[in-house]
């Protein structure tokens, strides 16, 4: 009997003995009181302060004159060949009828900044597929001269480009197997 009374003194001490513990590791311990945390300040400011930034305005670009400086840079974006005739499609109604793909958007290739340092002049054959939404896909190179210097920005300017597509009764189609060919050339003042 003493036993029993024993063990039960014992393992209510032991328990009590451990949720003090927990509750002091919990609390944070006996240190947690006089540790000084950071105070952080935050100012709002209703006026920004002054700076020295200069504004520029924008200028229109100036049109183009049929005599170019010398040194500019143009590109031949020659003709597409998109198969058959279109059969008089044009004007404002000529979505809702059938016929062949028709552009809508060509942007031009950059010139690579190192072909024109070294007065390099070229051109990209290339072909490629326009999706039923009028985007173009399946860009490929298939010829160029000088290999790989004008390819990237070809491929990256042809991605952009935006076509009215395909219509057949009346419904948009994805035209495969196209060709372009981009020329880069430097205008030199002759």
């Amino acid at each position: 009997m003493i036993r029993f009374l024993f063990s039960l003194i014992a393992g209510g001490a032991v328990t009590f003995g451990l949720f003090y513990f927990m509750a002091f590791l919990i609390s944070g311990g006996a240190d947690r009181n006089t540790e000084q945390k950071e105070q952080i300040v935050v100012e709002i400011m209703t006026n920004p302060p002054e700076s020295k930034v200069q504004e520029r305005k924008r200028v229109p670009p100036q049109p183009e004159n049929n005599n170019p400086n010398p040194g500019a840079m143009s590109f031949n974006m020659g003709s597409i060949d998109v198969g058959s005739s279109a059969g008089g499609l044009s004007g404002p109604g000529a979505f809702g009828r059938d016929g062949d793909a028709t552009p809508i958007v060509r942007i031009e290739p950059k010139y690579p900044t190192q072909a024109a340092r070294d007065g390099k002049e070229g051109w990209v054959q290339l072909s490629f597929s326009i999706d039923e939404l009028g985007g173009v896909t399946d860009v490929e190179v298939i010829d160029a001269d000088p290999k790989r210097i004008f390819d990237r920005e070809a491929k990256r300017a042809l991605k952009k480009w935006k076509y009215r597509p395909k219509i057949i009764d009346g419904k948009p189609q994805k035209q495969v197997g196209l060709q372009v060919q981009l020329d880069f050339k430097l205008n030199q003042g002759n």
